[in-house]
């Protein structure tokens, strides 16, 4: 396995890292990195509902669009980032455990009593410190996550616009309340670098054929046109603003499904479809598969039925899906 030493800060340059990582090797990769202050929305989310936009603009908070699902988090440099790049493709997906394994034996080892929770999250007595998210590209599999060591929790409400279904069945009152920093629960502390080296060289101990890579100059510079081609641009971090659409939101065991539709003579019109779920493929294939389709539960239904949703909305099912349109 790669392990590949990244100081940059820059969160496009570093979310454009991953891709050309899976693109440049056939090995499996390891890496930590750390973000200026950003919002880091999943694939398939809405910009214009899940962040207040002005509040990010005045603060200087990036927005950023990841490749993988999964919902929208605040990183900012008391934060790290872990992925894992696997050339296992498909065949790992869904197994958030598996990755998150690592990274949570050298946390105990520590004395940090955290715990993979949920289907995607790790967990101190309660609260989160961490959301994991993964993806196919280029035939390899990308498992990433967060890790709050001593981030600024008080930007959380004043960003995210998390929804109430969100929190509901979870006995909190905010975002704010069920998250934690993993400083405030070491037994000896110690400050976000050194705790970035020793994860890292905890990670390397549980790995055989462990092995350091350093980016040349031209590497970091192919790195940095990736982002100012893809994931600097607007058409990728904001894609379309959904304005006099009917709404409807519904949280499912999957994940949080957002519609925006419009209905004309009893048919679907414009269909755009958001939320936290985990898919590869894009939805916006199945949205023009809906235009023209009669708004009621059986015409949907056959129309969904002609795709393999997993691909498109993860763990998401053909039945939850049509009630979450229709």
């Amino acid at each position: 396995m790669l392990f590949v030493e990244n100081s940059n800060r820059n969160p496009y340059v570093n979310h454009a890292l991953e891709e050309w990582l899976m693109e440049r090797f056939d090995e499996d990769c390891f890496m930590l990195w750390r973000n200026e202050k950003a919002v880091l929305l999943g694939r398939n989310q809405n910009a214009y509902s899940e962040l207040s936009l002005p509040y990010a603009q005045a603060q200087g908070i990036k927005i950023v669009r990841r490749i993988t699902g999964g919902g929208a988090v605040y990183t900012d440099e008391g934060n790290l980032m872990f992925s894992f790049i696997s050339c296992e493709g498909r065949r790992g997906l869904a197994d958030f455990r598996r990755f998150a394994a690592p990274v949570l034996t050298v946390l105990q080892g520590m004395g940090v009593p955290a715990a993979f929770t949920g289907r995607n999250d790790m967990e101190i007595h309660g609260a989160k410190f961490s959301g994991n998210a993964q993806c196919l590209h280029n035939g390899k599999l990308l498992h990433h996550g967060t890790l709050m060591y001593s981030a600024n929790t008080n930007e959380l409400p004043r960003v995210l616009r998390v929804s109430p279904l969100k929190l509901r069945g979870k006995h909190v009152a905010s975002v704010q309340s069920r998250v934690t920093n993993i400083n405030e629960h070491m037994p000896q502390a110690m400050d976000i670098e050194t705790f970035r080296a020793a994860l890292f060289e905890g990670v390397m101990r549980q790995t055989a054929d462990a092995r350091l890579l350093r980016l040349s100059a031209a590497d970091w510079e192919a790195v940095r046109q990736k982002a100012a081609e893809k994931h600097m641009t607007a058409a990728w971090i904001y894609g379309r603003e959904p304005k006099g659409f009917r709404q409807k939101e519904t949280k499912l065991p999957g994940g949080i499904v957002q519609v925006f539709y419009t209905v004309t003579d009893g048919c679907l019109g414009g269909v755009q479809i958001y939320g936290d779920f985990f898919g590869d493929a894009d939805v916006r294939v199945v949205e023009e598969a809906l235009r023209g389709v009669r708004h009621d539960a059986a015409d949907v239904c056959a129309a969904l039925g002609r795709f393999d949703l997993q691909a498109y909305f993860g763990s998401v099912s053909l039945d939850e899906l049509t009630g979450a349109i229709v």
